[in-house]
């Protein structure tokens, strides 16, 4: 099996070098589950956090102020700046990253992460500043909340009266503080908001902790301040699209039976249901073999910004319906072997743009590393 190099540097040489050890173990895994899989599990312990040899969780801080601060999307210098200011000051009232990645996305849905004064007869009301706080609710004068820090300080102050926001959504935590007309506004910004933490704070998104505790990097099964976990622990075996297997729209995690899925994000559930083999026949309940064809039992749940993410092959029927919403890291099913499968693992599949096509599908591998939830493994 071979594997390109895309994005961040390449893992230190004892991990990398591990890795490569490993790699007669990466061959028996591809859709196939078996025995190579528990070799990955019982040195996964062994092996560096990948997220912290390339990426950092935020340790060195948030970034200090420099002349030019980096474009991220739509948002120039003004901008990236007025979110600096964001981060400092949770970060001096010991808000944990997840406070962050929450404001930012706010001021981003209220202002554009612009410092706006009072727009006359263009303005919500008598809104001002980065979060777009009105003088007459008590928020503070109109000069105060032009002050981007003390509208940042506000904006904290009230989130920390929330409770359960460290692990509520995005929607949730933001419309609880600001009560906007539009409240579902607010999650298609997460995605940049978290990409503009992580690039001003050496990846703060990507971690746990904060609020006096030290950063880290996420651990297995840990919720990062992104709001994304792993799905199960288990390294990647048959990576997406490779060349012995172009089709292959999403990653194979191979784990033992009855291994615990849960949610990668928090989402609504689309899809929970069995996958009919090649010949029509509903045989979700025994295991499968190659060739046979489907998903088996699987489950799609639709996260914000429009991702989709797809579990398949799971053991019995999910736990999950329909229309249900699930938290991050909420149990949604077992790993198993139904649809196309010759051995227990998990087929993790991640689609952009609420396309659940093979057009939709990108490689799980970097998106669920950029978020602190890295799937270990050569994937």
């Amino acid at each position: 099996m071979t594997t390109t190099q895309t994005g961040p540097p390449r893992p230190p040489r004892r991990l990398a070098g591990l890795a490569m050890a490993l790699t007669g173990a990466f061959l028996l895994l591809c859709c196939t589950g078996g025995s190579g899989a528990f070799l990955l599990s019982e040195l996964q312990e062994e092996l560096d956090n990948p997220v912290a040899s390339t990426f950092g969780c935020g340790e060195d801080g948030p970034v200090e102020f420099r002349d030019e601060l980096p474009r991220i999307g739509p948002y120039g210098d003004a901008q990236m700046r007025n979110a600096a200011t964001i981060i400092r000051v949770g970060a001096e009232m010991k808000i944990p990253p997840r406070g962050w990645v929450i404001a930012i996305a706010t001021a981003m849905q209220e202002s554009s992460l612009s410092n706006l004064p009072h727009l006359g007869a263009r303005n919500d009301h008598d809104s001002v500043g980065l979060f777009q706080q009105r003088p007459s609710q008590g928020w503070g004068t109109p000069a105060q909340l032009q002050d981007p820090a003390y509208s940042s300080r506000k904006f904290y102050e009230k989130l920390k009266t929330i409770p359960g926001w460290q692990t509520s959504t995005v929607t949730r935590a933001a419309q609880r503080v600001q009560i906007s007309a539009y409240p579902d506004a607010y999650a298609k910004h997460e995605r940049l908001a978290t990409e503009i933490v992580n690039a001003l704070t050496n990846g703060a998104a990507r971690a746990v902790g904060g609020g006096g505790e030290e950063l880290r990097c996420a651990r297995a099964g840990e919720i990062a301040a992104s709001g994304w976990t792993a799905p199960i622990p288990g390294g990647v075996g048959s990576g997406f699209r490779t060349a012995q297997r172009p089709s292959h729209n999403g990653v194979d995690i191979a784990a033992p039976k009855g291994t615990l899925i849960r949610a990668a994000a928090t989402g609504r559930v689309l899809v929970s249901t069995c996958d009919e083999d090649r010949r029509g026949r509903h045989s979700c309940n025994v295991d499968g073999f190659p060739g046979k064809g489907g998903c088996g039992w699987f489950v799609d749940i639709k996260h914000a910004g429009n991702v989709i993410t797809r579990y398949c092959h799971l053991v019995r029927k999910p736990r999950v319906n329909v229309d249900d919403m699930v938290q991050a890291g909420e149990v949604i099913g077992e790993v198993g072997s139904s649809g196309n499968s010759s051995g227990p693992h998990l087929h993790f599949e991640v689609h952009l743009n609420g396309d659940r096509s093979s057009r939709g599908a990108i490689d799980p591998a970097p998106f669920m590393r950029d978020r602190g939830a890295p799937l270990r493994g050569v994937g």
